[in-house]
């Protein structure tokens, strides 16, 4: 089995993948700078898991720490997942993510080369498609130019890696494009916890519904889709960490860099996920309708055929599921993995 390097491996997804490659077999080592996670979700993945896996605190920019984990573990193959990802934020601190996103991912591949590893898997984002493709989109649309810095960077973070494995022949990259992870674990022990005001719809319903938040702000509810509410592609967190290492796989036997969408391939609108999460778990979620926020686009959800037809993956889980999962985990801790 192979040793793999997991950035971000104390994050969101990056906890889930961990679990899922610590049971497939594999050797886990995690480099994380904990800004927007908690070394606690790994103490859980271990014991959910019941292996151990490898923790190092750092950060995708400092050349020197990133040095010495190669150095002194035998990786095969890299996870790519650290990074900051609020929207919002993004607008506001541009140059910050440009140095974590942008610069740091150049950072890391840098470090690779100098180790000889060349098997890379991208956390990216179906941001990077162009507003003007109608759903369900495909990986041979057009990507545009994003609405958002944190788009931006996950696209340029893409356009450099493709043209890397053109230059360099010994590269092998996957380029996963996420739609909207949700869900949690089955066991509740690890989920989404982000810090401060949630950025995505499920933190903040979860939320609202353990009482640590007053309501629900649905922005826009007059856009052309089934009742007006934006439309999206929601995935559970342990499919799209599965999807991880079919693509690791697929990487580990083949050459050059390939995108594939990571979505179940239906849309869901805010409120039908409300509605549902409601009729699910038997929890009233208080809602309001605000403006619309600038960028969002009314419908966006992936066309995942070649993703299943390539990877040997498939989403297995439901959107009951998801919300099931969400409140499982909200419910069992309901300040995250802060005590």
């Amino acid at each position: 089995m192979a040793i793999i390097l997991v950035t971000g491996g104390a994050g969101y997804i990056g906890s889930h993948t961990c679990v899922e490659l610590l049971e497939a077999g594999h050797e886990v080592v995690v480099f994380d700078n904990l800004s927007n996670s908690s070394e606690e979700s790994l103490a859980r993945v271990q014991a959910l898991t019941g292996k151990s896996l490898k923790f190092i605190q750092g950060d995708i920019r400092n050349t020197q720490q990133l040095d010495q984990v190669f150095a002194s573990n035998k990786i095969d193959a890299v996870i790519h997942f650290a990074g900051l990802k609020a929207v919002g934020e993004s607008q506001q601190i541009p140059l910050t993510y440009f140095d974590n996103n942008i610069a740091g991912s150049v950072q890391l591949v840098q470090a690779m080369e100098r180790a000889n590893v060349f098997n890379l898997v991208f956390s990216s984002s179906a941001t990077v498609y162009d507003e003007a493709n109608i759903s369900p989109l495909n990986e041979s649309m057009p990507t545009g130019m994003p609405t958002n810095n944190y788009g931006y960077t996950k696209l340029i973070v893409e356009q450099l890696l493709e043209k890397l494995s053109v230059a360099d022949e010994r590269w092998s990259i996957a380029l996963l494009r996420y739609f909207n992870p949700v869900g949690a674990h089955k066991s509740g022990r690890i989920g989404e916890d982000p810090q401060g005001i949630p950025n995505n719809l499920m933190p903040y319903v979860t939320q609202v519904a353990v009482g640590r938040r007053e309501k629900l702000s649905i922005y826009g509810d007059d856009y052309d889709t089934i009742d007006g509410t934006g439309v999206r592609d929601y995935i559970h967190v342990v499919d799209l960490a599965n999807a991880h290492l079919c693509a690791l796989n697929n990487r580990l036997n083949a050459k050059g860099c390939r995108a594939w969408n990571i979505g179940t391939g239906k849309g869901s609108s805010v409120l039908e996920v409300k509605n549902t999460f409601e009729q699910v778990n038997g929890v009233a979620v208080a809602y309001e309708i605000a403006p619309r926020r600038s960028g969002d686009v009314a419908t966006s959800f992936a066309n995942n055929t070649r993703a299943v037809a390539e990877l040997g993956w498939a989403p297995k889980y439901t959107l009951e599921d998801m919300l099931a999962d969400s409140w499982n985990w909200q419910k069992q801790n309901p300040t995250g993995y802060k005590a």
